[in-house]
Order: structure tokens, then sequence, then C-alpha cells
């Protein structure tokens, strides 16, 4: 990279830092963006751990999600730094891992949050959700709640993006799991040969995109009667589409995220269930790990039968369906984050 760009772009960040009792422990967090409610949540768990800890952190954003030559001038500021640790929400799973090799190769720890690399042991550990486990269990609700209707359903897929596939992969997946489709290659999207499917479109995770993407299939087909949308805000805009044909009480619509909005829209029934997942325990569990390997050398081992380090899911509904695990509304907005 040019020193130009570099320059530029470390400058376009978003850097705060938490001053620190016990110099020489330096830690990075880098996020998506600084405006995500998901990301400002992760910022937050991270800063009163590192206050906690005596952990110097700097935090980097770039200025929108996909941002990726602002996250690579981050990493470089990091090992020119001398940081211990890096926490990061990497925008192309793929494209980064070369700088991340070089942070690593300097002796950093580096811990990939939400969203494993391509591929994941390009991190030394992954620290995240169950995203397939979150896809599973708002699947189960989904037809468990619809009961023999389920053989009939006539399913839409609310995807993110095409360049983005991991998350997208292992809740799509899950969902078909969980519901009863057989998933085909579980790494792949629309190999599935299920006649429930009506179909995929993409909503780049935002409340238009998920209205456009709903307005495409049902065009296709407007008996869709389950919705699974890759997030919450894709889910509102499905719901206005929905509703702007007057058919939204008859879809169930279903999510991941657990954001506080997203909990607001299960009380209103805007959304029958969503997947909570908890980015402060994310970030502030990374502290807690890039503080043990400054002190020990110790590096993070994942929880035990999975590849990555669970930081939990818990299916939030206000119309619990047997023989699903679930919490109700209300704890779901005392764990909610937005």
């Amino acid at each position: 990279m040019k020193t130009s760009v570099f320059c530029a772009a470390v400058a376009a960040l978003a850097a705060f830092t938490v001053p620190a009792s016990a110099a020489g422990v330096g830690a990075c967090l880098i996020t998506k963006t600084d405006t995500n409610p998901f990301f400002v949540k992760m910022k937050e768990g991270a800063t009163a751990k590192a206050k906690e800890l005596g952990v110097n952190l700097k935090t980097y954003a770039g200025k929108i999600d996909g941002d990726t030559e602002s996250q690579v001038a981050a990493i470089e500021s990091c090992i020119a730094d001398g940081a211990k640790g890096i926490l990061i929400t990497a925008s192309d799973t793929k494209g980064i891992v070369p700088t991340i090799k070089k942070a690593r190769d300097a002796g950093i720890l580096v811990i990939a949050l939400d969203t494993p690399l391509e591929p994941a042991d390009a991190a030394d550990a992954t620290f995240a959700t169950d995203n397939l486990l979150a896809g599973k269990l708002i699947g189960q609700w989904a037809a468990a709640t619809l009961g023999d209707k389920a053989k009939d359903a006539k399913v839409a897929f609310l995807d993110l993006t095409p360049s983005q596939p991991t998350v997208d992969v292992l809740r799509d997946q899950g969902f078909m799991i969980g519901f009863g489709i057989d998933p085909k290659d579980p790494t792949k999207i629309g190999d599935e040969t299920d006649p429930r499917i009506v179909g995929h479109d993409v909503t780049n995770g935002n409340e238009e995109g998920g209205r456009k993407a709903m307005e495409n299939l049902l065009q296709k087909d407007p008996s869709i009667n389950v919705v699974h949308t890759i997030n919450e805000p894709a889910a509102a805009g499905a719901y206005e589409a929905l509703k702007a044909v007057g058919v939204e009480k008859n879809v169930l619509i279903v999510s991941v995220d657990g954001g506080c909005p997203g909990v607001k829209n299960v009380e209103a029934g805007i959304i029958g269930a969503t997947s909570q997942q908890y980015p402060l325990l994310m970030a502030s569990l990374g502290v807690e790990a890039i503080k043990k390997f400054a002190d020990s050398g110790e590096k993070p081992k994942p929880t035990e039968g999975k590849t990555f380090f669970d930081t939990g899911v818990a299916l939030v509904t206000g119309k619990p369906a047997k023989g699903v695990d679930s919490i109700d509304v209300k704890t779901g907005l005392a764990k909610c984050w937005g």
C-alpha cells in the first residue's frame, strides 16, 4: 500500500485510546463500522474490559461496511504500535488474510470476532455466535409454529450479499436443517431442490434492501408464508413490503441478531422469533484473552466440540413453541443491544 493511501486510510478511522495502568499491554479492536449498533456494543464491551484489566486499547472502524482498505491500514498501525493482540470483524474475510499473517508473524495474537476468516485458521482464534445453531433455532421455531402446515410452506430467504457468504451460509443452511429442508451441500446457498423454497434475494443487511428483496420474491410467488432474514433490519424491511400488499398477518418472519429494535419488533409481532447474539461478550472475552496471552503466552482454545469459541445464542419469542428452547421478550430486552 502506498504511504499516502495508508496515512489517509488511518486518518479516516475512528480511533480511541483507553489510558493504561499497565504499560506494555496493548490491544486493537477493528470493526467494520462505528455506527452499526452491533459494533457499538462490541466497542463498549472491549473498552470496559480493557479499562478493568489495564490494557491500552485502540479501536478502529471503517467508514462503511466493506471498507477493507481501512482495516488493512488499521492492522498495519497496530503492528507498528507493538500491540499484543488484535480483535477484528473482517469486511473481506479472504482479502484481509495476508495482512493478518503479517500481524501474526510479528507475534501478535489475532482473534476474529463474529465472522470466521477464510480459512478460519488464518486467525489464532474466533469468538463468535454459533450461526448454524442460530439458524436452526429459528427454523425449528417456524416449523413447530406451523405444525402440519410446514410441509406446504412457501419460504423466502433474504440473504446478505454474495461477497460475504460466511454468515449467510451458516444461518441460511441452519434454518433449512431446523425447518426440515435438505440443504444439500451445507457450504452452499442455492443448490437446494425442496419445492417449498420460493427463492433467495440479497438485502445488504439493511431495511431498504429487505423491502426490495421481499418485493422481488413476492412477485415470484405471492403465497409466501415464511420469511428467513439475515438480520433484523432486513426483517423490518420485509415486513413493510408485506404490509404494503396486506399480507403481513399471514407470514411468519424469523431473523437473527437480538438488537433492541429487533426484540421490540418481536414484542410488536412484526418478527415472530429472533436468535439473539452477544457482541459485548465477544469483545470483552477477546480483551481478556489478549491480556492472558500477554501475561503467559497462552492462546485461547475453542469451545469443546467446536472450531471456535462460542459466545452464546438464545431464541427470543413471545410465542414459545413446543420442543424449542427460548427466552421471553422481557429477558431478550434485558440482554439486547443497540
